[in-house]
């Protein structure tokens, strides 16, 4: 053979085979054989028997689209876990998604409509989408073609996704490395609901890990292994009609923003719309008309009574405020109709949600990506928080006035406090933020954390004016400003209005942190003067104390519960001690817009902050972080069943067993001030302020003072000695951390570096013999010694345990407007 045909025959016989042919695709009749159908958003047909969810998608247009919609998930069942979220109800946000044909795939994208070319001619607008990403999620088979080329898909395999990410929640706080299991996750072909608007479908997924953490294992029934059922939603876009309103940063509103490249010259390419539901006059020119749809929350028929007609009457507050607005019968609230689905997009729901530990409520706007209507609201309530408030109130008052209708009924408070906190969430889902100013202006807006007023009366805490009824005054112009606005310019004589009458506003971002400064923003506080408050809880906390002790329980209930009841007692005046530290350092700001002449910062006048400088010491004596001995007996029960995490999270540490330790209560409290004091940001502060003008209090003179006070010991007994020692040395090893801070001034660090020296060699003078001197020498060598020191504020079991208090509840772990 020749060399050339050998070659050409091996070449041949090695080249490979011309690919097939792909199969036609079935024909539709035979595809959907068998199957149920539904006729609503979108026909669907269900396959029980083989697991198929098959979608009618319209024909697609020329860039393939076959159907855009709102795009949500939500968890129709949750794990229960405060820390983690994964609640029930709770979802992601609305996102905007696309089927788009490709050959003999469908693929589900997520479009990206923050970017884009306002009013642009076509080549801008495809311009601008062409130059940012998007995200496909999903790719699938087409199943068949459809009359007029409509697309039958299988969207099970779509349902089977970790859409709400939940093996990363899972994952985080180190409770094991959860990974999604596909051959124990399926679409749900039992539930298929398709409505004239909105398609819901929901799959069952599974997540296992071999290494499960504490908060999960503590619910889960299988080790490690933790199933969730995940609500899947397509929803129509809504009607073209909207108006959108530019957010305002002093409207105490929220915000979508947008990023419009053709906006004109010299403005903002940036800014925001704000959030809200549609709401329409049938007479659009009356002051005042009946809406076209009215906005109506439903309550979750899972809440008990008398919490669900105590939900019913504090949502049913906003009504006042849309009254006032001009749209009449425009808001109402009441009980979900029996049957309804909570997870239908077509309710605004307040979904009542149980955990295994207590936890934040949350309200959340839905709102369509591309104009910032709100096209669902969504409440999220924790069933504990009313059980955690009884808690606290029968420990102030006692709990055998619960359920007698007496003026200082627990009960009474607890639904007063359901009240404003179903206001408050639903005033999140209609599009309004937290204004931590409110409390400091008269109880005038329920979108603040209110902190039970708790009086004394003949020298015992009283609960009959705990919290307030109805909305307030910034909640009628949010409403205003908000709804009642037609035009952004409307929008500016509202505004202007509001700052003429002194309605201030103060953000979540400027209010959450222990350390920041504004002295009007805080949590939990109450009272126009915080450092007046401060003064006032620190008597309502001396009295409850000195009440404080079997009374605050049930006959019946385990003594052992005493301990868990005794924290939020103990620090009751907490959140005030926050408030006051605002004031050092603070600086009184607002969100101007230029040409509203309310942009100047002003610190806080000296004079204030030194009264709030004296308070906060206060709260540091020896006798106010003495535990009343007569409590110590008491505080000491033990507990022989299993254990409960909730009480076990909320325990100040014991010294062994059930025995109560009284000094590791006095380094709780001392720790809770010194948090706020020494916090690296506000010391900054203090040494900007006083570099400024030196009539200030500086960093220097606020470290002097709580040196010199908390190491005084002149003219104490024992018992009290040893209380001071210990806040003495909470206060010395505070100091430390914050000086090796890196947030902490180098010139604060070096300074504070040689503070401690000089302590330390002051302590090192000490003569004699005895726990007061042994004391002072140790204390002395550990300050002097560096590398000891350095490991000894680097122990995390040396750092005092404060207990959580937030919310009344949890930690704070969500993307949610919360409380």
């Amino acid at each position: 053979m020749k060399p050339y045909l050998a070659f050409l025959i091996a070449t041949t016989l090695a080249a490979p085979a011309l690919a097939a042919d792909p199969p036609a695709l079935r024909p539709a009749a035979q595809v959907l054989a068998g199957t149920s159908a539904q006729q609503g958003l979108l026909p669907v047909h269900v396959d029980r028997e083989n697991g198929h969810i098959y979608l009618t998608l319209p024909a697609p247009d020329a860039d393939g689209i076959s159907g855009r919609f709102i795009y949500l998930t939500a968890l129709e069942t949750g794990l229960g876990s405060a820390p983690l979220g994964l609640d029930h109800a709770q979802s992601r946000e609305a996102r905007l998604l696309i089927f788009r044909r490709v050959g003999r795939k469908v693929l589900a994208e997520i479009e990206n409509p923050r970017f884009r070319a306002e009013g642009g001619d076509p080549d801008m607008i495809e311009g601008v989408r062409h130059s940012f990403a998007y995200s496909t999620i999903w790719m699938g088979d087409i199943a068949a073609v459809g009359d007029g080329g409509s697309l039958i898909v299988d969207v099970a395999p779509f349902l089977v996704r970790d859409d709400m990410n939940i093996a990363r929640a899972l994952r985080e706080e180190q409770n094991g490395d959860y990974k999604l299991r596909p051959e124990l996750s399926v679409a749900d072909v039992n539930f298929v609901r398709d409505f004239p608007r909105n398609l819901e479908l929901s799959a069952r997924l599974t997540f296992t890990s071999e290494r499960p953490g504490a908060d999960v294992a503590n619910i889960v029934p299988e080790r490690g292994n933790a199933s969730f059922v995940v609500r899947h939603s397509l929803v129509a876009l809504p009607e073209p009609g909207y108006q959108p309103r530019r957010f305002d940063p002093r409207a105490g509103s929220f915000g979508m923003q947008v990023v419009d490249y053709n906006a004109p010259l010299g403005r903002p390419l940036v800014y925001e719309l704000a959030t809200r539901f549609r709401l329409e006059k049938t007479d659009p020119a009356a002051p005042r008309s009946p809406v076209r749809r009215p906005i109506v929350f439903y309550i979750d028929r899972a809440a008990p009574e008398p919490i669900r007609t105590a939900l019913v009457e504090g949502v049913n507050w906003w009504r006042q405020a849309f009254d006032a607005a001009g749209y009449v019968d425009a808001f109402r609230a009441e009980v979900l109709p029996e049957g309804a689905d909570p997870l239908d997009v077509r309710y605004n729901v307040v979904n009542w949600v149980n955990r295994a530990t207590r936890g934040w409520s949350y309200g959340q706007p839905i709102t369509d990506p591309r104009t910032g209507e709100i096209i669902r609201g969504q409440v999220l309530l924790g069933s504990l928080r009313v059980r955690q408030d009884l808690m606290i109130f029968q420990a102030l008052v006692g709990a055998g006035l619960t359920g007698t209708g007496d003026p200082n009924d627990p009960i009474t408070a607890a639904l007063a406090r359901i009240r404003q906190l179903g206001a408050h969430e639903v005033g999140h889902a209609l599009g309004f933020a937290h204004n931590f100013a409110a409390s400091t202006q008269g109880r005038y807006s329920v979108m603040d954390y209110p902190a039970p007023r708790i009086g004394l009366s003949a020298g015992a805490p009283t609960l009959t004016d705990a919290y307030g009824s109805g909305v307030g005054r910034w909640d009628m112009f949010a409403v205003d400003w908000l709804y009642g606005a037609r035009t952004d310019a409307e929008g500016d004589q509202r505004m202007a209005a509001a700052l003429r009458d002194g309605l201030r506003f103060v953000s979540d971002d400027d209010s959450r942190a222990a350390d920041s400064p504004h002295p009007l923003g805080s949590l939990w506080d109450d009272g126009a003067d915080p450092v007046e408050e401060l003064r006032r809880m620190m008597a309502v906390r001396t009295a409850a104390l000195q009440r404080f002790g079997p009374a605050a329980l049930h006959p019946g209930d385990p003594q052992s519960q005493l301990r868990r009841v005794f924290v939020p007692i103990w620090l009751i005046d907490r959140y005030q001690i926050e408030a006051a530290a605002k004031m050092l350092g603070g600086f009184d700001f607002t969100y101007a817009v230029i040409g509203d002449d309310h942009g100047e910062a002003r610190a806080v006048p000296a004079a204030d902050q030194r009264r709030a400088l004296d308070a906060l010491l206060d709260t540091l004596a020896p006798d106010r972080l003495t535990v009343p001995p007569a409590l110590l007996p008491q505080l000491s029960a033990g507990w022989a069943g299993d254990r409960d995490r909730q009480t076990d999270i909320e325990l100040i540490p014991t010294a062994g067993g059930p025995v109560f330790d009284p000094l590791a209560a006095t380094e709780t409290g001392a720790a809770v001030t010194l948090t706020d004091l020494v916090a690296p940001t506000r010391l900054n502060r203090l040494e900007i302020q006083s570099q400024a003008d030196p009539a200030f209090p500086s960093a220097h003179e606020v470290i002097d003072r709580l040196i010199e006070r908390t190491f005084a010991f002149d003219r104490l007994g024992e018992s009290q000695a040893a209380v001071q020692r210990r806040i003495a040395t909470t206060t010395a090893l505070a100091l430390a951390r914050a000086q090796r801070d890196p947030a902490l001034s180098p010139t604060i660090a070096l300074a504070l570096s040689d503070r401690l020296q000089r302590l330390a060699a002051s302590l090192a003078r000490t003569t004699g013999t005895g726990v007061q001197a042994d004391w002072s020498r140790g204390l002395a060598r550990l300050l002097g010694d560096r590398e000891a020191l350095a490991a000894a504020v680097a122990d995390q079991r040396r750092l005092p345990t404060i207990p959580p208090g937030m919310p009344i509840g949890g930690a704070e772990g969500e993307d949610w407007p919360g409380l």
